[in-house]
């Protein structure tokens, strides 16, 4: 494709409104803008027909048949390294480029992976309660049931994120091993084909693998009973890859320990049965939720589009997109 910089290009921002990705665009580029899928309805046929480029900036649905609204669509910019909300088999069908923001947030997730795990196991809101209460004035603390001294952690998922997770604990001396569907290239720790068994070696889960249908519910009520009574599981992928009311029980029985969740299953809505539970620690999906981080997120939003428009490779597209000849 040659360079188009001098055509104007219609881009619909679709998702939540971020100043950086509004403003990230030069006049050449006409932006419309939709929060919700509602919103979508509310566009006129005539400027759906104009769309070329899409910047979904949240966990907004961009099914097929969403997709399918903007028939000279060539690219969906997608915000965040999980993008099972972007139907990409159909983009894929239909010659349309998805990206996502790889690498940008790899560091700051397993900061929050390990940070996570740490305060589950010390018990560090229960502290900090403690404190904030004046319980501390009567009473010293008890003791932590949970340790990282003594724990042995299987990640299930090796990419980026994975790997970078599995230096933090190996600098904390934490022995790590790993399950995926096929083991990772360049990593050293042992690979559990079988999730079932790493459940059974180690006392602790954490989990970043991708959503989706192929990864629905693989944390189950098998998983957790073979992960055992002392058993941790931290969760900073999706939701839906954790069958929630299987954790729930499993946490009420004491199958399991404790867990520490940053994503749920219908997010922002926790069940009060989680909320309840003084062995779980609730976060409000904040793995990659610091300033420095999102903004560079929003930027490689903007990036991939623009270079896109320019006539170049988009920087950061998705394995079942790849882009060819360009």
């Amino acid at each position: 494709m040659p360079n188009e910089t001098s055509q104007t290009v219609d881009l619909l921002i679709y998702g939540p409104d971020k100043p950086l990705i509004n403003e990230g665009f030069a006049e050449r580029f006409k932006l419309h803008k939709a929060q919700q899928l509602a919103d979508l309805e509310r566009l006129a046929p005539g400027i759906a027909e104009t769309i070329r480029g899409i910047a979904v900036t949240g966990l907004v649905p961009a099914s097929g048949a969403v997709l399918a609204r903007f028939p000279k669509l060539e690219i969906v910019a997608s915000f965040g390294v999980g993008y099972d909300h972007v139907d990409a088999a159909y983009a894929r069908e239909h010659g349309v480029i998805v990206t996502n923001t790889p690498d940008v947030l790899t560091e700051e997730v397993a900061d929050v992976a390990l940070g996570l795990l740490i305060a589950t196991l010390r018990e560090f809101i229960a502290a900090d309660r403690h404190v904030r209460t004046g319980a501390w004035s009567t009473q010293n603390f008890p003791l932590s049931k949970g340790s990282l001294r003594d724990r042995s952690v299987g990640i299930v998922g090796m990419g980026r994120i994975g790997q970078a997770i599995g230096r933090r604990l190996e600098a904390s001396q934490v022995p790590v091993v790993y399950h995926s569907r096929h083991p990772a290239a360049s990593v050293s720790y042992q690979h559990y084909p079988n999730l079932i068994e790493m459940a059974k070696a180690v006392d602790t889960l954490i989990v970043i693998i991708p959503g989706g249908a192929a990864t629905a519910k693989l944390i189950d009520a098998e998983v957790l009973a073979a992960l055992g009574p002392r058993g941790v599981v931290v969760n900073v992928a999706r939701g839906s890859v954790i069958d929630e009311p299987a954790l729930i029980a499993a946490l009420q029985a004491g199958t399991i320990q404790a867990a520490g969740l940053d994503v749920f299953a219908d997010e922002p809505n926790v069940p009060e049965a989680l909320r309840a539970l003084p062995n779980v620690v609730l976060l409000p999906h904040v793995g990659s939720a610091s300033v420095v981080t999102r903004n560079a997120m929003d930027q490689l939003v903007v990036d991939n589009l623009k270079a896109w428009f320019d006539g170049q490779p988009p920087l950061t597209p998705i394995p079942e997109t790849p882009v060819k000849d360009r």
